[in-house]
């Protein structure tokens, strides 16, 4: 059985040049495999596996040969290839990808026309994360405006309902300091008029011993009331309600409250009705003024029930 020489000697390079028993086997397996194929046919298919190789990220490119000097670099985790190490380093950090090799293969620089391209692209996805960007952040700045509004909302109804309180609690305080000073001065006046009656009636029995005269008897006590007097009016604890009436800088208004509600709430409820600060209410008959000392108490302990006219300042 013979073989072509050159079909030969190509067999012997592809198992290594080397005359021994296992290499001359593997020579022959070769020239067996590819018996019905003629030395050009064998060379162009080496011809293009060795670029499908060189382009293919799952094969590895072969090493340098002396003499051959590395034009790139290439990723063999994706097969991209580059000019210079520090675009090599670049695809390293946003890919982490590691494993690299040096190619003979040299890229040609990029035309004017790529070039244009390329920077075309660049400045429409640099666009379109400015975009994104600007979009999250009027949302972004949207939402702390919302929060922002709401806080404030809460924060400023905290405090009125704070005032208000306080207020109340200053009306009530006033009020009780108010009520103490009269019962200490109804009290004061009521030991000034005992004293003066006891006096009186002390001259009365001395000068009456002196004469010689009864002495006069003490003060006679208070008529009891009978059942032919006229009917008495309904007393002023069966009201539960009362009408006033109320003379504003507008015009009047008419509103009925409980008894237990106090100033501070009426002057409030005139308020949001007439859209003014309510300072005190001024009633004509009997004369009488009600300023931030009263408004702590209630419309029965004012005694404006069952009705009342009221001018408001």
């Amino acid at each position: 059985m013979g073989f072509e020489e050159d079909k030969a000697k190509l067999a012997l390079k592809k198992s290594g040049n080397l005359l021994i028993g296992s290499a001359v086997d593997q020579a022959v397996e070769w020239l067996d495999k590819y018996a019905d194929k003629s030395v050009a046919e064998i060379t162009a298919a080496d011809a293009t596996q060795a670029d499908d190789d060189e382009t293919n990220p799952n094969v590895e490119p072969a090493a340098l040969k002396p003499g051959e000097v590395a034009q790139s670099l290439v990723c063999n985790d994706c097969g991209k290839k580059f000019r210079s190490q520090a675009q090599a380093e670049f695809h390293a950090s946003k890919t982490e990808h590691i494993n690299f090799a040096e190619s003979t293969e040299e890229i040609a620089p990029l035309t004017e026309e790529e070039k244009k391209t390329k920077l075309e692209e660049l400045k429409r996805k640099a666009a379109e994360r400015r975009a994104g960007t600007s979009a999250q952040d009027k949302l972004e700045q949207k939402r702390n405006e919302e929060i922002r509004r709401k806080s404030t909302k809460e924060t400023q109804d905290i405090k009125e309902e704070l005032k208000k309180k306080e207020q109340l609690k200053e009306a009530a305080a006033k009020k009780r300091e108010k009520q103490e000073e009269i019962a200490a001065k109804q009290r004061i006046k009521a030991k000034i008029e005992a004293d003066k009656e006891e006096r009186r009636l002390k001259a009365a029995k001395e000068k009456a011993e002196r004469v010689g005269l009864a002495a006069p008897a003490g003060p006679a006590p208070a008529p009891l009331p009978t059942t032919s007097g006229p009917v008495a009016s309904k007393p002023a604890s069966a009201y539960t309600e009362t009408r006033l009436r109320f003379q504003t800088p507008s015009g009047n208004i008419q509103k009925s409250f409980p008894v237990e509600t106090t100033l501070f709430e009426v002057a409030s409820a005139l308020s949001q009705d007439t859209g003014t600060e309510v300072q005190s209410f001024v009633q004509n008959f009997p004369k009488k003024v009600f300023d931030s000392v009263d408004f702590g108490a209630s419309l029965k302990e004012l005694g404006l029930i069952p009705s009342a006219s009221l001018i408001v300042r």
